[in-house]
């Protein structure tokens, strides 16, 4: 198969970009964690970008695979529509959490988010095996991403 590289560019640019304004939105929200009171395994504030960029490089990929893979317009759809619905809920979790310091509802949030990223990654996984492989990363991301929200939410 033949890669689409103008679409790619798209697909990772999407994510990217909704990751991209949700920090801006955030400011200086990452400076204020790193105040609060850490529970262990709590990682370098410098990891969380780093590792976000890599998460919504792979979602772009992800989505790329499932909207070039030739299936039935209503699969690709119904699993499109999910992936952006879950990249909806996750541009507002750090603008609850950082932004309005919402630590409670953010966690009850993510918890939304992780129910929304499992669903995505079955619908991708009955169109490209790959596809729903690359969003397991973010699963269990958010699956610690989870940890850390609520001990900071019992801490602070």
């Amino acid at each position: 198969m033949r890669i689409k590289w103008k679409t790619l560019a798209i697909c990772i640019a999407i994510p990217l970009l909704v990751g991209g304004i949700a920090a801006l939105l955030t400011g200086g929200g990452m400076a204020e964690f790193q105040t609060l009171k850490q529970p262990p395994l709590s990682p370098p504030g410098w990891l969380f970008p780093v590792v976000w960029t890599i998460l919504y490089i792979l979602m772009g990929v992800a989505s790329y695979l499932v909207l070039t893979s030739g299936k039935s317009d209503q699969k690709i759809r119904e699993a499109l529509e999910s992936y952006g619905l879950q990249l909806l809920v996750n541009f507002f979790w750090p603008i609850f959490f950082f932004g309005m310091n919402w630590y409670w509802f953010s966690f009850f949030w993510l918890a939304l988010l992780w129910v929304l990223i499992l669903y995505t990654i079955i619908l991708f996984g009955r169109i490209s095996k790959p596809a729903a492989y690359l969003l397991v990363p973010y699963l269990l991301w958010v699956t610690f991403a989870g940890y850390l929200n609520a001990a900071i939410a019992l801490l602070n």
